[in-house]
Order: structure tokens, then sequence, then C-alpha cells
């Protein structure tokens, strides 16, 4: 957020829009956030919210001009599929401001059977353009792609229709059991055994011991 927030305040201060000054602002608050956020990470209590990076990609891109939709809810999705889609909405996001001129941006999130397919399609395709090197580990889309090999996923992008560019990232949903044996935590129907057998009922002439 705070590498997309400080593209789109250099984009604003370019075109010397006053909003540029808000944006430096919410760096400047996102910023103090960041240690706190960057520990937990590292410990492992906060995965990428893949929520979160949608509606900061569609809040960015309207700040900066651009119509941006959005469709499709990651609330049910395993975190290591939202982490790996996450970083493609930020790289993808972060395209669209750097190298294009998108008048609209529209992202998709959709379950197809037993894979998850990410769109993320503008019509700046004139001046938009991914690197297919990366300039830093992770960056670019050869990094977007080392971090989707790690949980099977692929992606793609380049010029659709003459006038848009897309990109299309799908990870593979993991596996879930079935088995409704009592071994995978289905109760069973049939009642339990008796621990001990029931004494024999006494008859009135049995004699009982002191």
């Amino acid at each position: 957020m705070i590498a997309l927030k400080s593209e789109l305040a250099v984009q604003l201060a370019r075109r010397e829009r006053p909003e540029a000054v808000e944006q430096m602002i919410e760096v400047q608050r996102i910023a103090r956030e960041s240690q706190k956020e960057v520990r937990e990470v590292v410990r492992g209590y906060r995965e990428v919210d893949l929520g979160v990076e949608l509606l900061g990609a569609q809040g960015v891109l309207t700040a900066a001009g651009v119509e941006c939709t959005v469709t499709g809810s990651a609330s049910e999705l395993p975190s290591a599929v939202q982490s790996a889609l996450g970083w493609v909405v930020r790289e993808a996001t972060t395209n669209v401001l750097r190298h294009g001129d998108a008048g609209h941006c529209r992202v998709s999130l959709q379950v197809k059977g037993a894979r998850v397919v990410l769109t993320v399609e503008n019509d700046g395709v004139e001046r938009d353009r991914v690197p297919s090197t990366p300039t830093s580990k992770g960056s670019g889309l050869a990094g977007l792609r080392e971090r989707l090999s790690a949980v099977d996923g692929t992606l793609e992008a380049g010029p659709v229709d003459g006038d848009r560019f897309r990109v299309v990232a799908e990870v593979p949903l993991p596996a879930t059991p079935t088995s409704s044996s009592p071994a995978s935590g289905q109760p069973s129907t049939s009642p339990p055994p008796s621990s001990s057998p029931s004494p024999a009922p006494r008859t009135v002439n049995e004699e009982v011991a002191p």
C-alpha cells in the first residue's frame, strides 16, 4: 500500500494536483504502522488478506482517476491462495499506475472448479507494460511467476483485443478430505456399548447377605 500510494502521489504531483499532499500524509500514517505489521508477518501471525488488497487497489486507482470495478469475494479462500494472489493485485495495480494511461480497470475473482482465477484488465495498453525481467527479486512478471509456482499457480499477461492489457493468475485450491468415517471426526450413529453387563434381577426369595 505504501508503494502504491507513493506512486500515486508522484503521478498527482506531476500533474500539479493538490491531492498529492493528502496521499503522502496517508503514506506517513501507513509507514508508522508498518513496523508492527512486518513483525507480525515475520512471526507468521498475519497473512496477506486478498480482500484488503482488492479494496486498496480499487481505492488507489479511483483516486488516480481510473474507474475501477472489483467483483468476487476472497473471504472463503485459503490463506496461501490469498497471499499469492494478493501479490498479483499489488503488482498489476502498480503497473497500471506507472506504465499505463488507463481510464478503466476491471478486477475479477472467480472460483472455477478446483481453481481460483484472478483477472486484472485495463484499457491502457499503449503504455502498459509489465517488465518481463524483474529489477529486484519478487518484482515483475518473473517474480510473480515465482510466487505463484510455490502454490502450483500460473500467470499470463499481455495485450488482448488490440486495446486492452490483461493479467490472469490461476491458483489451484487445496484438496479437502471427504471421508465420513468415525475416524474423520464424524459422530457414529450406533449407540456406544455398555461398559459392564447389567446385573440380573433378584427374585423375591433371593437371600441377601448382610
